[in-house]
């Protein structure tokens, strides 16, 4: 009996000790489940973590382009304003220009007067030419409705001059580039 009893001892032994191995082993597994769980949890937050950053990048990205286009548009409006701001007052003084010029031709030869208009006019002539005023020059050359205004229309004196400025009513000018005034003409037909 003893020996039963021993043996049944050592099976029941071996049996708590199979039991704690399994409750061990099921532990482990358990402690790896969860650190797989956690570990999942992790690359979860690491995902949702990426794209927050991809998502604002995004919009910083957008927002510095905004900013750009509009500091490059803010940059070039200043730089007409300085170069066209002038516009105004050079097309209101145009028409003095036109009536010196029209006193010159009305001037004898010669005459002292003559001479200090002339004077006159060719130094606001270049003050204004340093401002970005350019003559255009149309008597000759074929018309084009983006640079002049047809005032009248005369039969052609010959086949190459149809189409072509005969005569210049009112100056044309150009301000840096840009058409200032168009050029009154008379066309041929």
């Amino acid at each position: 009996m003893e020996q039963e009893e021993k043996i049944q001892n050592e099976e029941t032994a071996e049996t708590a000790q199979t039991t704690q191995e399994q409750q061990e082993e099921v532990k482990e597994e358990s402690k790896k489940e969860k650190k797989k769980k956690h570990g999942n949890e992790q690359e979860e937050k690491i995902m949702e973590m990426g794209e927050k950053l991809a998502e604002m990048n995004d919009k910083y990205m957008r927002m510095y382009s905004e900013y750009e286009n509009y500091r490059k548009r803010t940059n070039l409006e200043k730089a007409d304003l300085i170069l066209n701001g002038g516009k105004d007052v050079i097309k209101s003084i145009l028409p003095v220009v036109d009536d010196m010029e029209r006193a010159l031709q009305a001037m004898p030869e010669g005459d002292n007067a003559r001479e200090g208009v002339t004077l006159i006019l060719n130094k606001m002539l270049q003050i204004l030419q340093q401002k970005g005023l350019k003559p255009m020059e149309a008597k000759g050359e074929k018309f084009d409705e983006n640079l002049h205004e047809a005032v009248t229309q005369f039969p052609a004196p010959s086949e190459d001059m149809k189409g072509k400025v005969m005569d210049v009513v009112e100056k044309g000018y150009y301000l840096n580039e840009k058409v200032l005034r168009y050029a009154k003409v008379v066309v041929a037909i």
